[in-house]
């Protein structure tokens, strides 16, 4: 099991990448959200040119804000400073689209985007809005086409599933709440590849699923001070999510949710409908805000970060990758990022490389 980092992009924080590189991570995925974070491009630029072994891309590049051509010469672009370890994630843009007040690309959008993007980053000829384009000059050195540049699809129901196994050479999931689920879900990605006539090696199609990591003390409970300062954004940009779906398609928020969903929907309908879209997303990924405090509990941590002693989990990743995932990315909260990326680095990613080595070839 890889252990990557998911990034909330700052132009100003590069050495938040170049730290994991040295501690041995293996990704580096920068978020693209344009009205919260900085240009995930830009960042990316910087993070290349400072970086020489570490994979870095898009985590996820957002289909509705850029058109397929653009994403394409962008990470183009990037492929050219860091040869061999550029990827592109792509997704819908759940929080880059509703804090503009729209909604994400919608399934059938997002399949005819992926038809113009995939053949681009091969330096093919695609189709974009009934015309038929490819780069024109890719051997000058302003892209670089050559070397391959992975794409990773983004989803989060069946439908969108199928559609990186219908375009993806890899698929990027939400942490699923047991290995049973991730198989489920992989499933659905095996089903979309085989309905579009592909058969998807898996051993070649890699599986990450985006989560948090606190390794406890011994004794220590899973929402101390320290575990809801480190994963409580997280937990809480899950409920953001959660209200969201509720909000668009009428979907009930699960069972773990009931407790607090009347109160957390009163506080919301409190916010001007002009600025609700604001508001659900406020402090996206990076903190907590004051009055959502209390509804970051230990419950809610466990349902959407991974939370144990080292030992702990180590057993449970290797339950998740004999599910099939490959790799876990890590998005703790703004303040504490280099605490938990040092921690994580000394006394979990040494265990998974130390079993790594056990395993049979």
């Amino acid at each position: 099991m890889k252990l990557g980092i998911c990034v909330a992009s700052h132009i100003g924080d590069v050495d938040y990448v170049v730290r994991a590189e040295e501690l041995g991570y293996s990704h580096a995925w920068l978020a693209d959200s344009q009205m919260i974070w900085s240009d995930c491009y830009a960042t990316l630029a910087l993070a290349a040119d400072r970086t020489s072994r570490i994979q870095i891309g898009t985590g996820v590049s957002v289909s509705g804000t850029r058109p397929a051509p653009v994403t394409a010469a962008s990470i183009a672009t990037i492929n050219a400073i860091a040869p061999g370890r550029t990827f592109l994630g792509v997704g819908t843009g759940n929080t880059a689209m509703r804090i503009m007040g729209k909604k994400p690309h919608r399934i059938a959008q997002f399949d005819r985007y992926l038809a113009t993007l995939r053949p681009l980053l091969r330096g093919e000829e695609a189709e974009h809005e009934g015309k038929r384009i490819r780069h024109l000059m890719p051997d000058q050195g302003f892209v670089n086409l050559a070397d391959p540049i992975p794409l990773y699809v983004s989803g989060f129901g069946a439908r969108s599933l199928g559609l990186a196994g219908k375009h993806g050479d890899g698929v990027i999931l939400a942490m699923p709440p047991t290995p049973e689920v991730a198989q489920l879900m992989l499933g659905l990605v095996e089903a979309g590849a085989k309905e579009a006539g592909r058969t998807l090696d898996r051993a070649r199609f890699p599986a990450t699923a985006l989560t948090t990591i606190s390794v406890l003390d011994a004794g220590e409970a899973a929402d101390s001070d320290r575990v809801r300062a480190e994963c409580g954004a997280y937990a809480m940009a899950s409920v953001h999510y959660l209200y969201d779906q509720w909000r668009q398609f009428g979907n009930p928020p699960p069972a773990h949710l009931h407790w607090m969903w009347d109160e957390y929907c009163a506080m919301l309908a409190e916010v001007p409908d002009e600025l609700l879209h604001q508001r659900i997303h406020a402090g996206h990924n990076c903190w907590v805000l004051p009055e959502e405090e209390r509804f970051v509990t230990r419950e809610l941590i466990e349902s959407s970060c991974m939370v144990g002693t080292a030992e702990d989990l180590v057993e449970r990743l290797a339950a998740f990758e004999v599910a099939g995932l490959d790799q876990l990315m890590l998005l703790p909260a703004w303040e504490p990022r280099y605490q938990v990326l040092e921690r994580v680095g000394r006394d979990l990613l040494p265990l998974l490389v130390s079993q790594e080595e056990r395993s049979p070839s």
